[in-house]
């Protein structure tokens, strides 16, 4: 590999005009991770961003790599075959709540469980943007919209659950009104070997404006995002009075440390290998109106993918020597078609 370039934002900026609505979360989104690349040791050439459809499917554009706009929910898939063919790139994958739970589910949650040497950032703003305001697989039930005028009858995912009960080795939250939280959320995923999924909470001012304003409006933060830190107790709220606990059936709730104790409070251990309490941390809040935990959920180690089948080819080879194709290809049930 070569020596890496030392660059600024500028030269991680494409020349192309962003086209997003003015207001729209994901203009902080894309300031955020411009501002980091410089700072990842990677080059421009190396790196490689794939997005499916949807608002935050333009984002390819305005970064100054390679990269691809791929189809609608396929973007884990695609940058799978990537990232298997070429491990030497930096591969991040850029999709919405409706393109990457919706369509692409099924090719999100295969991605995870192999542990597939990606970065995916994930856009939610609990409604499809693009296609002007339909309710999304993250939009709350009761949701009117022009798809759902009488109100959502659908329970929403929740994508971290999801991701966890995907088996995924790394899973974070933040949102588009912390530069400095995204930043350092991205970075810890970049430097994740593995499927690395964050999810971002972004508001769509046009179609969903304030959707999570309850808890991450200036005002609100101190008293409604839970900060999770390796190693250190939960805490949140006015010089930390509010805390996380366990009951002995393992359910997580909020209580005042006055009332329970120092000894009570819920230390995070994101490097847990099962991911149970990941996973009790991901449901303590029932949407963006209750105190809600940001950070990395889970970060652990697990054979990437990509490696693993390198390692089967390479030992594969060394015992048979070189495959031959034409062979496989007339072997075993094979006919003749006159």
């Amino acid at each position: 590999m070569s020596d890496v370039e030392i660059t600024t934002k500028k030269d991680w900026s494409s020349d192309q005009e962003v086209r997003w609505c003015p207001g729209c979360g994901d203009y902080s989104i894309l300031t955020a991770v411009q501002m980091l690349m410089p700072d990842l040791g990677v080059n421009r050439e190396n790196t490689v961003f794939v997005s499916g459809i949807g608002c935050a499917a333009r984002f390819p554009y305005y970064m100054n790599t390679y990269g691809m706009h791929s189809i609608h929910g396929r973007a884990p898939a695609i940058a799978t075959g990537l990232a298997m063919a070429r491990p030497d790139l930096d591969v991040w994958v850029i999709g919405g709540d409706g393109d990457n739970l919706s369509i692409g589910g099924n090719h999100l949650i295969h991605a995870l469980r192999r542990n597939i040497n990606l970065t995916i950032l994930m856009f939610n703003n609990q409604i499809y943007g693009l296609t002007k305001g339909q309710y999304s697989p993250t939009s709350e039930v009761g949701k009117v919209t022009k798809s759902t005028p009488f109100g959502s009858l659908d329970t929403p995912f929740n994508p971290l659950s999801v991701a966890l009960g995907a088996e995924a080795t790394f899973v974070a939250r933040t949102h588009d009104m912390d530069r400095a939280h995204m930043i350092e959320t991205f970075r810890r995923a970049h430097d994740h070997k593995g499927a690395a999924f964050v999810e971002i909470y972004q508001n769509c001012n046009v179609f969903n404006d304030g959707a999570f304003s309850d808890i991450t409006g200036r005002a609100n933060r101190e008293s409604m995002l839970i900060p999770l830190r390796h190693g250190e107790p939960i805490r949140f709220g006015a010089e930390g009075s509010l805390c996380v606990t366990l009951s002995s059936q393992g359910h997580a709730s909020i209580a005042n440390v006055a009332d329970v104790g120092e000894d009570a409070i819920l230390v995070h251990d994101e490097s847990r290998q099962d991911p149970d309490l990941a996973f009790t941390l991901s449901r303590l809040s029932r949407g963006p109106h209750e105190p809600t935990p940001i950070g990395v959920f889970r970060a652990v180690e697990r054979p990437e993918y990509g490696s693993a089948v390198s390692e089967q080819l390479a030992a594969a080879q060394a015992t048979k020597g070189p495959g031959d194709l034409d062979a496989l290809l007339r072997s075993g049930a094979t006919w003749d078609v006159a």
